[in-house]
């Protein structure tokens, strides 16, 4: 095992272990037997070796969403994200109170990833006209409530003794931001824009170029009230 290894396991280890989302730079070295000028010339300072043990926590759960093949429907594809991401938050409460931390100067590559695999849902689901909103902006709603909540049981568990307030959060949100499977009245343009625009960014139109594609893409997302 290397160094670099010595010091994330060691890291890991009394992550898992502290009363608080935190360990010190001194306990690590100490724990991976390493001096600290190593530790710093692998991961430049205590931040980016949080973030590194944070994207190490998370390579499990972030490699069985990758492996996931997409359902036959997206919405329900939504609904069960947000409880794995629930599962995995309370399972493992210091890695993720960690990758929310301020003390992280910037976000973890697992965050970026999580927030790119939950938009790629939100494409299908706009795809398959289910989404009333743009996709980009029904990620921001989703993934806030969804990282809100996990955080508020984690942190006020006194506050959120009900087993079920995570799955009727959940509910309330998805609901806001998808219609039922098939056609309905008063949809409008709105929705029929964002629709056409996912479906185009999934296959791209071989008879345009790639600056009148974005030109359209510019002009539905003005239509699905993105704005340009």
């Amino acid at each position: 095992m290397d160094a670099r290894e010595k010091i994330l396991e060691a890291a890991a280890r009394l992550l898992a272990e502290a009363p608080v989302a935190d360990v010190s730079t001194r306990a690590v070295c100490e724990a991976a037997g390493v001096g600290a000028p190593m530790l710093y010339r692998l991961f430049g300072d205590k931040a980016g070796l949080l973030a590194a043990v944070v994207d190490r926590g998370f390579e499990e759960y972030l490699a069985s969403k990758r492996a996931a093949r997409p359902g036959a429907d997206p919405v329900a594809d939504l609904r069960s994200g947000w409880d794995n991401h629930m599962r995995f938050a309370l399972e493992h409460p210091n890695h993720y109170r960690l990758m929310y931390s301020p003390e992280l100067t910037a976000p973890p590559a697992a965050a970026r990833e999580a927030h790119a695999l939950l938009h790629a849902i939100l494409e299908r689901c706009a795809a398959a006209g289910r989404l009333t909103v743009p996709p980009a902006l029904a990620t921001q709603m989703i993934m806030s409530a969804n990282v809100g909540a996990a955080l508020s049981m984690l942190t006020r568990l006194e506050q959120y003794p009900d087993p079920g307030f995570s799955a009727r959060l959940r509910d309330a949100v998805i609901d806001s931001l998808t219609r039922p499977a098939g056609p309905a009245e008063g949809d409008g343009v709105p929705v029929a824009a964002a629709t056409l625009a996912a479906r185009l960014r999934a296959q791209p139109p071989e008879a345009f170029t790639a600056v009148e594609t974005a030109l359209l893409q510019q002009w539905l997302a003005t239509l699905a009230g993105q704005g340009a």
